[in-house]
C-alpha cells in the first residue's frame, strides 16, 4: 500500500508587494494591512496542491518579523538590543488565524519561529553584551510564542540557519526551552554544511531535523553513521545555485537516496513559483511510484529581492538506518 506523504511550505513565501502602498501608509501614518499578501501566499500554496501552508511570513524579513514586537528591540537598518528581551504579546497568532480561515478543513498549518541563536547573531547588541545570555533571552520569549502558536498550528518549525557556521555548546537547551512541553510536532531548520555537528544536532529534542543535501551531498553517509529516532528532511535542489534544475537531475538525486536508503518514504519539493514548477514536481514523482511531492521553502522577504531555494527529502530514520515510518 502506498503511503500518502503530505506537502508543505516552510520558510518565507516571495509575495508580489506594493511598496507605494507601503510608503503611503508610513507617510499617512496609517496601519498597513498584510492580509492580502499572505492570502495570496496561501491561495499560490493550496493552487500547487500543498497539503500543509504557512503564512509565508509575508509582513517582515524573518528577523524583524519576531524582534519587531519583542520588548527590549529597536528596529533601525537592522534590529539593535537596547534592554532585556521580553515577550510583548502574540507575534505571529493573528496570521495563523487568519490562515486557518481561508484553507480547507483538510489542509494542515504549519507556524515558523527564528531560532533565538539566529536571532542573537542578527541583531546589534547594544544591552547585554553576552551572546549566550542575549540568545536565553530570546529563546524564553520564543517559548511563550510557541505555547500560543501550539492550539492553532498542526506542527512547528525552528529555522537556525547559524548553527551550520557556530553552534554552541548550549544549542540544544536553547531549542530545548522552546520545544518541551509542546503538544504539536517540533522541527529544527539548519541549512548548510552540518556534518561536523550531527552529533549535537541529534541531542536537540525535536522531531525532523532539516538540512541541504543536494549541497553537501556528504550529509546523507554522515547521518547514516549514527543511531535516532527523529526524521530527516533531504534536500535535493541548491539554494546557492540560481539555475533551475532539471527534472532528471532532481529524479537522480532522489532515486540515489532511494537506492541508498529503502526506507526513504518522504519528498519535499521548492521553488521560486509554485503554479510553474507543479507540472515539474508531479513528472519527478514518476521516478518513485510510491512517493508523493511536498515543497519546501526558505527564501527571505521579497522586499530584500532575493530568493533562496531549497527542495528538501524527507525520510524516516530507524536504528538500522533509513526506513519507512
Amino acid at each position: 500500500m502506498v503511503q500518502k506523504i503530505k506537502t508543505c511550505v516552510i520558510g518565507s513565501y516571495p509575495v508580489k508587494i506594493d511598496t507605494n502602498e507601503i510608503m503611503k501608509k508610513y507617510f499617512d501614518q496609517s496601519e498597513f494591512l498584510w492580509n492580502k499578501y499572505i492570502a495570496q501566499a496561501v491561495h499560490e500554496m493550496i493552487t500547487a496542491g500543498i497539503d500543509i501552508v504557512s503564512d509565508g511570513q509575508t509582513r517582515d524579513p524573518f528577523i524583524q518579523i519576531f524582534t519587531r514586537k519583542l520588548k527590549g528591540c529597536r528596529i533601525r537598518n537592522r534590529t539593535e538590543v537596547v534592554e532585556k528581551i521580553e515577550y510583548d504579546g502574540p507575534i505571529t497568532l493573528e496570521d495563523q488565524k487568519y490562515v486557518r480561515s481561508l484553507i480547507p478543513k483538510e489542509k494542515e498549518l504549519k507556524g515558523v519561529l527564528t531560532g533565538p541563536y539566529t536571532l542573537a547573531n542578527s541583531c546589534i547588541d547594544l544591552f547585554y553584551k553576552d551572546e549566550k545570555q542575549l540568545a536565553f533571552d530570546f529563546a524564553y520569549a520564543l517559548k511563550k510564542e510557541a505555547q500560543v502558536l501550539q492550539d492553532h498550528v498542526d506542527m512547528m518549525s525552528i529555522d537556525e540557519p547559524f548553527f551550520s557556521n557556530s553552534m554552541p555548546d548550549y544549542g540544544k537547551e536553547l531549542i530545548g526551552i522552546i520545544t518541551r512541553g509542546i503538544s504539536c510536532p517540533t522541527i529544527l531548520h539548519a541549512c548548510g554544511d552540518v556534518s561536523k555537528i550531527i552529533p549535537q544536532l541529534l541531542e536537540i529534542p525535536v522531531d525532523v531535523f532539516s538540512h541541504e543535501f543536494k549541497a553537501s551531498p556528504h550529509l546523507l553517509e554522515a547521518f547514516k553513521e549514527h543511531t535516532f529516532s527523529q526524521k530527516i528532511c533531504l534536500g535535493s535542489v541548491r539554494s546557492d545555485d540560481i539555475r533551475v534544475e532539471p527534472v532528471k537531475e532532481i529524479a537522480d538525486h532522489i532515486k540515489k537516496a532511494s537506492l541508498d536508503n529503502q526506507g526513504l518514504c518522504h519528498l519535499d519539493f521548492d521553488g521560486a513559483n509554485p503554479k510553474q514548477n507543479h507540472a515539474l514536481f508531479h513528472r519527478a514523482n514518476h521516478h518513485r511510484n510510491n512517493l508523493c511531492l511536498k515543497f519546501y521553502r526558505q527564501t527571505v522577504h521579497p522586499l530584500q529581492n532575493t530568493i533562496y531555494l531549497l527542495l528538501i527529502l524527507l525520510l524516516s530514520i530507524s536504528e538500522n538506518g533509513f526506513c519507512h515510518a
